[in-house]
């Protein structure tokens, strides 16, 4: 069987403990908001379940819906608030790019002892994230020299790609590096991200439980799940998860 040639990265997560501060900044965001509309409260269950991994106006109106809220969506240009959508949305990029500010970024040690396995044994290596912050993230975590590509929210505004859980940026990113998705391994922590590698026809999806629970994981499409990359070394590239080539 053919071995796998690339390693495409999920950013928040995965390689960064910046899902951390992004919990924080949306209950920063939607707790009061629920709090004065008197909707059930917001809590870490709905962050897993409506937003994690998905893009942002996307997170937003995913969770309204589960209030029973509806907004008018808006423009990316809408200041933030609570009058829209992306409205909502730019609000809480405001309180998370706080948060990068005032406590600064850390790899985990264990994803960057991966990245260095799997790059010193040739693969070619690129991040996909949902997150338009995506070069900061990597610039504030110095990881922005390690990646062959990047496909992030940025990219897939502009090439007009579907977020998470399509396959549409895992596919492009495989795509830009030039190695078949069926040779090439998705890693991921949220569902709507293990989802994307299960719909597309990648050598093997890799879940890395963060909090969801790694049976959810499997079921939404892991072939494999670690509590940390650091778990694994570049063995991984030999052993595709069988029938996975073939899935679709």
């Amino acid at each position: 069987m053919t071995s796998l040639r690339a390693v495409l990265f999920d950013l928040d997560g995965v390689l960064t403990p910046t899902a951390e501060l992004h919990m924080r900044a949306w209950a920063d965001l939607f707790a009061p908001y629920c709090e004065a509309l008197g909707l059930a409260p917001y809590t870490p269950a709905d962050y897993f379940a409506h937003i994690d991994g998905k893009p942002r106006y996307d997170g937003v109106a995913t969770f309204l819906a589960s209030r029973g809220v509806e907004l008018p969506r808006g423009t990316a240009a809408d200041a933030p608030g609570e009058g829209t959508v992306c409205a909502l949305g730019n609000r809480k990029d405001e309180i998370v790019n706080g948060l990068f500010a005032t406590e600064g970024i850390e790899p985990y040690p264990g994803s960057v002892r991966f990245l260095d396995a799997v790059t010193d044994a040739g693969a070619l290596v690129a991040v996909v994230s949902s997150s338009r912050n995506t070069p900061s993230v990597l610039a504030a975590a110095h990881l922005a020299d390690r990646f062959d590509v990047v496909v992030d929210g940025n990219v897939a505004a502009a090439e007009h790609l579907p977020g998470k859980p399509a396959p549409d940026t895992y596919l492009r990113a495989a795509e830009r590096l030039g190695v078949p998705a069926s040779e090439s391994i998705v890693v991921e922590d949220a569902l709507s991200g293990v989802q994307a590698g299960a719909a597309g026809p990648f050598g093997l999806v890799i879940g890395v439980d963060r909090g969801v629970g790694a049976q959810l994981l499997r079921t939404h499409g892991a072939d494999l799940v670690v509590a940390d990359l650091g778990e694994l070394d570049a063995s991984v590239l030999e052993t595709p998860a069988p029938g996975r080539e073939t899935r679709a």
